[in-house]
C-alpha cells in the first residue's frame, strides 16, 4: 500500500481544498503586493516566519516550490521576484497557485507529481528549493533528498520544514494535557503499520491523508549523506493554545542545507 498511498494522499489534499484546510488558504491581493515591494515572509513549519538572511538576491534565482501547493509559498516568492516553480501532488493545490498567479498577473509555473521523483527536472536545475512540511506524507523521505540534492545547483540550498518525530508518540488529539503522559505509538511512525485496518479505512472515508513520522536520523543525516551540508536550522511549536505538545517542547524544525560538491 505505500505506493498507493500516493494516490489516496492526492484525494485527500484536494478535499482538503474543497473543505479549506489553512494550507491550502491562497494568499490576497494585498499579500502580494506586499511582496512586489520587498515586504514579504513565507513559513516551512507552522509559525515562524524563514529568517530573510535564508534567501539569495531574488535576481535570476530559480526555485522549486517542493510539495508546496496551496497558493502560499509560490506567489509570494515569485512576486517577490524569484523564477518560481510549483511542484506538488494534489491539483487542487496546484488550481490554487495558478488562481493567484492568473489573478495578480504573476509568472509562475505549476508541475503535478511525487516529491519523491522529480525526473521531470534536469539535473542542477535549480539554485533554491523550498520544501515546507510536507515529507510527513510519503513513506520513505530518503527519496527526496536525493531527488533535491540532484536538481540543486552546486552552491543552491535547500530549505526545509519537517516534524520532530516525538510528535508521532503521541495520539492525534493532544488537546489535553493527560493525553500527553500516554505514549501510544512508536518511531519512525507509520499510518500503514500503526493503525487499524478500520482505522485506515475511516481515513480514506474522510478524506483524511496518510502521515509518516521519520526519524531524525533520515531527516538530518538524510540530507547529509546526499550531498547537502546543514548551515543553520530553527525549531517552531503551534499555537500554545492550540496544541497541548506545544506548551511543552517544539515539534516543528526547519533547517537550511548547502549542495557542496562531492
Amino acid at each position: 500500500m505505500s505506493d498507493e498511498v500516493v494516490g489516496l494522499n492526492r484525494k485527500a489534499w484536494d478535499a482538503l481544498v474543497t473543505r479549506g484546510n489553512r494550507w491550502t488558504v491562497a494568499v490576497s491581493g494585498r499579500e502580494v503586493e506586499a511582496a512586489r515591494r520587498g515586504d514579504w515572509h513565507i513559513v516551512l513549519t507552522p509559525t515562524l516566519p524563514v529568517p530573510e538572511g535564508w534567501f539569495p538576491d531574488p535576481a535570476g534565482t530559480r526555485v522549486l516550490c517542493l510539495a508546496s501547493g496551496g497558493g502560499q509559498q509560490g506567489p509570494l516568492l515569485a512576486a517577490a521576484g524569484f523564477r518560481v516553480t510549483v511542484f506538488d501532488n494534489s491539483p487542487k493545490q496546484l488550481e490554487q497557485d495558478r488562481t493567484v498567479a492568473e489573478r495578480e498577473g504573476l509568472e509562475l509555473e505549476t508541475v503535478d507529481g511525487d516529491m519523491r521523483d522529480l525526473a521531470v527536472f534536469e539535473d542542477e536545475t535549480f539554485d533554491l528549493i523550498v520544501h515546507p512540511i510536507s515529507n510527513c506524507f510519503v513513506p520513505d523521505v530518503n527519496p527526496v533528498w536525493a531527488e533535491c540534492a540532484r536538481v540543486l545547483r552546486t552552491g543552491g540550498e535547500l530549505l526545509a520544514g519537517f516534524t520532530n518525530p516525538v510528535r508521532y508518540l503521541f495520539p492525534d488529539d493532544l488537546e489535553h494535557e493527560s493525553d500527553l503522559l500516554c505514549v501510544a505509538n512508536r518511531i519512525p511512525y507509520s499510518d500503514l503499520e500503526q493503525l487499524s485496518e478500520e482505522q485506515q479505512a475511516e481515513y480514506i472515508a474522510d478524506g483524511e491523508p496518510f502521515e509518516f513520522g521519520h526519524s531524525l536520523e533520515d531527516q538530518i543525516a538524510g540530507q547529509l549523506r546526499v550531498g547537502l551540508v546543514v548551515i543553520d536550522l530553527f525549531e517552531d511549536v503551534y499555537a500554545p493554545e492550540e496544541d497541548a505538545l506545544s506548551r511543552h517542547i517544539p515539534s516543528f524544525i526547519a533547517t537550511r542545507a548547502r549542495k557542496m560538491r562531492l
